[in-house]
C-alpha cells in the first residue's frame, strides 16, 4: 500500500532545511500532474507549483516519481472524503448513486474538467509500464465499482430501484460511465452536457 507521508513526518524526517505543510505542497502537485501529466511534468514544475527548493522536494519524496505516489494518495483521499460528504445526506440508494454521478459530472465539466482526473491519467500513461502505479490504479477502481454496486443495492433494499437490475453489471457500467466522464471531460465539455449523462444514466436503474 501507497504511503502519504503527513506534515509531521515530513518534518521529522531526513532534517530537511524548511518547514512545509504536505497536504498543501501535494495538494499544488496533483494539480500539476493533473494538467501535464508524469512525463510532462518536471522537477522543476513541481517545485514552482509547491514553493519548494528542490533539496526540499528530494528530502521530503526522493524524487519526482516519490511526488507522484504521494500525490496520488492525497488525490483518492481527498476526492473519496468529498464523495462521501455528498451522498451522506441521501435518503435513499437511488438518491445516493445520483448524487455520486454528479459529483463526478461536476468534476469533469469547465475547468476542473480540463484539468483531468490523476486516476484516469495514470492508467492511461503509466499503469501499463509501472506495476506500482498498477495495483494502485486498479485498486482504486475496484472500490469505486464496489461503492456504485453497493448503493444500487441500498436503493434495491429501501425500493428506491427494482429487484430485478443487476447490481453487479450497472455498477461495472457506471464505473466505465465515470472514467469515461473524467476523460471527455480534458475536452472542455459543459455542466448541462454532463449532466444530461447522468440523466441517462439513471435510467438504466429503472
Amino acid at each position: 500500500m501507497l504511503k502519504n507521508p503527513s506534515a509531521t513526518t515530513v518534518a521529522q524526517a531526513r532534517g530537511r532545511p524548511r518547514e512545509f505543510d504536505a497536504d498543501e505542497v501535494l495538494d499544488k502537485a496533483v494539480r500539476v500532474f493533473c494538467e501535464r501529466g508524469y512525463h510532462a511534468t518536471s522537477i522543476g514544475d513541481l517545485t514552482d507549483a509547491m514553493g519548494l527548493a528542490s533539496g526540499s522536494v528530494y528530502k521530503a519524496f526522493k524524487d519526482k516519481r516519490g511526488v507522484f505516489l504521494a500525490a496520488l494518495n492525497r488525490f483518492k483521499m481527498v476526492r473519496d472524503a468529498k464523495l462521501r460528504e455528498v451522498i451522506g445526506p441521501a435518503r435513499t440508494g437511488s438518491e445516493r448513486v445520483r448524487k455520486a454521478l454528479t459529483f463526478y459530472a461536476e468534476a469533469s465539466c469547465g475547468a476542473d474538467g480540463r484539468r483531468g482526473c490523476l486516476v484516469v491519467g495514470s492508467a492511461a500513461e503509466l499503469a501499463t509500464f509501472d506495476d506500482e502505479v498498477a495495483r494502485w490504479v486498479t485498486a482504486a477502481l475496484v472500490r469505486n465499482e464496489a461503492l456504485m454496486g453497493e448503493l444500487i443495492r441500498q436503493g434495491q433494499a429501501d425500493g428506491s430501484i427494482p429487484a430485478h437490475v443487476d447490481h453487479e453489471a450497472n455498477a461495472r457500467l457506471m464505473l466505465c460511465l465515470v472514467q469515461g466522464m473524467r476523460l471527455v471531460g480534458k475536452t472542455g465539455r459543459t455542466r448541462k452536457e454532463m449532466a444530461a449523462v447522468v440523466e441517462v444514466a439513471m435510467k438504466t436503474l429503472a
